[in-house]
């Protein structure tokens, strides 16, 4: 099924590529069909996107219950970029192993991945080699921590 999911993944960003056929280029701006939660989105054409740099609290993992403060990073998320059209952007890998496109997602000029975290909804979670943003996602998350917002205020 994952091999599925990543083929299907690579037919899309192929059909998104230039007219003239022999150039790949990642899609730089889509249309946000669905919130998977509050880190992973679908764009128009049935891609999932994973936010590069956070991880939000499960809500939708087949092995985990949903976890605190993980319906509310997922609303979150969905005001923020549901039915929406947002820019794309990347780091050094474009895919995980899941075959999701990994990507730094922005909507009217918001950094949504850095919004996340500064409002309390996402926690840092750095993968090298995406580490463009590591430095501001954990000052953004030291705040929130300190100002005890979203899930920071059980702690």
């Amino acid at each position: 099924m994952k091999i599925y999911k990543f083929l299907l993944s690579l037919l899309f960003l192929a059909a998104a590529s230039s007219a003239q056929g022999d150039e790949f280029r990642l899609p730089e701006k889509a249309l946000v069909t669905r919130v998977v939660d509050g880190d992973t989105i679908v764009i128009q054409g049935g891609l999932k996107v994973r936010y590069i740099g956070i991880n939000t609290p499960e809500t939708k993992h087949p092995k985990k219950p949903v976890e605190y403060f993980g319906r509310e990073a997922s609303e979150f998320n969905k005001k923020l970029v549901q039915g929406r059209q947002v820019n794309l952007k990347y780091d050094v890998q474009k895919f995980d192993k899941y075959g999701r496109l990994l990507a730094y997602v922005y909507v009217d000029g918001k950094f949504v991945n850095a919004k996340l975290v500064e409002e309390g909804y996402a926690q840092v979670f750095t993968m090298p080699p995406n580490v463009k943003y590591a430095d501001l996602f954990l000052g953004l998350q030291r705040k929130a921590r300190d100002e005890k917002r979203g899930l920071w205020q059980k702690y």
